[in-house]
């Protein structure tokens, strides 16, 4: 299962910076992953220092 960002993104990019798939672009509120190429590794939720990434 792709992981998703929550609302409580506050765009700093550490979970972009980091994620070995490069699937996550920031958007217009918030970071947002691709879930056809994230391949759930965690990295993203890690890595982010308000825990927007979510299973």
């Amino acid at each position: 299962m792709a992981y998703s960002i929550g609302d409580e993104c506050v765009k700093c990019g550490a979970c972009a910076q980091n994620c070995p798939m490069s699937c996550i672009k920031e958007g217009s509120s918030k970071y947002e992953i691709d879930a056809s190429q994230c391949i759930d590794c965690g990295t993203c939720a890690g890595v982010c220092p308000v825990g927007a990434p979510h299973a």
